[in-house]
């Protein structure tokens, strides 16, 4: 078992105006002569989460962090029922990316991402593959509807009563709409509930893993779970403007590209099935399924990343 590294403060950070009336936070830390890499974050609209950067040696990495569109210090936030959502769409966060990157002054970067991250990360990686040095992906998703449908309907088998709760948060036949609603009305209050129960139910999902924070979508400011919701809700109900299983279908684009792909057995929210396929059709990648982990991981788990990263800290 390997020691995460120790805590760090960001040696730069700042805003980048990426347009549509939309700036972005990021932060850098490590070697500012170090390997570039740039981390994708969850959610969508999770922000860019604490300690992500202690798994990468600082001595031999540039670190990169940023809060993708409406989350975390990025603005206008999407807590705010009036910000627009139609300028945030997986196309968009792709070209912030980029924007990011030439604003930094980076040739190429290793990009990590971790679930809805490591959809962007795919999502990015085939559309700029000569920018990507390597992938690493963890609790792997793709950004299917049929992903979306299993998270919000389908895992309801095992867990009757608390969908039940879920389902009674919102009138709508259509759950993502409903709540797409009700986490954009005026009413701060009908927001806050809406998020609170949303939340709940992301929350009973993992509740049968053994690691982390049995509340980790719940132990979030008011703001930020709203944001969260909002967003989530957004991307589920357009299918995040990805051609149904396009992620998959076309990862022959990024042959020649190491991957490594980390992906916890019990992930009840997002099963097995989207990481295996993408490693059948990606022969420089490997899949590590770790078998006590679920979505937020365990020892093990977090071994595997640090390994992977240490692997291709050297490789240039």
């Amino acid at each position: 078992m390997t020691s995460a590294f120790p805590v760090i403060e960001p040696y730069e950070d700042g805003f980048l105006d990426v347009g549509d009336g939309n700036t972005l936070y990021w932060k850098t830390f490590g070697n500012p002569d170090g390997k570039p890499a740039v981390v994708l974050h969850g959610g969508p609209g999770g922000g860019s989460p604490k300690g992500t950067q202690r798994s990468f040696d600082p001595e031999k990495y540039r670190i990169v962090l940023f809060d993708q569109r409406g989350c975390g210090r990025s603005t206008p936030h999407a807590s705010n029922p009036t910000t627009d959502l139609s300028v945030n769409t997986t196309d968009h966060l792709v070209a912030d990316i980029e924007k990011l990157r030439d604003h930094l002054g980076i040739d190429r970067w290793l990009v990590f991402g971790g679930s809805w991250g490591s959809t962007l990360a795919l999502a990015y990686a085939q559309r700029f593959p000569e920018r990507v040095t390597e992938l690493v992906l963890v609790a792997v998703t793709t950004g299917t509807r049929a992903e979306t449908d299993w998270l919000y309907r389908g895992a309801a088998r095992f867990f009757p009563a608390e969908w039940a709760a879920f389902r009674a948060g919102v009138p709508d036949e259509d759950l993502l709409a409903g709540y797409l609603r009700a986490v954009s009305d005026p009413d701060p209050e009908v927001r806050e509930k809406a998020a609170a129960t949303w939340c709940a139910w992301e929350d009973a999902v993992l509740s049968l893993e053994d690691n982390g924070n049995p509340t980790m979508f719940s132990d979030r400011a008011d703001d930020a779970m709203i944001a969260m919701v909002r967003i989530c809700a957004h991307y589920g109900l357009h299918g995040a403007w990805l051609e149904e299983g396009a992620l998959v279908r076309d990862v022959g684009k990024l042959a020649g590209i190491p991957g490594v792909l980390i992906h916890g057995a019990r992930d009840m929210s997002c099963p097995t099935e989207a990481a295996w396929r993408l490693a059948q059709g990606w022969p420089d990648a490997e899949l590590f399924l770790v078998p006590d982990a679920g979505h937020k991981g365990s020892p093990e788990f977090a071994d595997r990343i640090r390994a992977a990263l240490a692997r291709f800290a050297d490789r240039r």
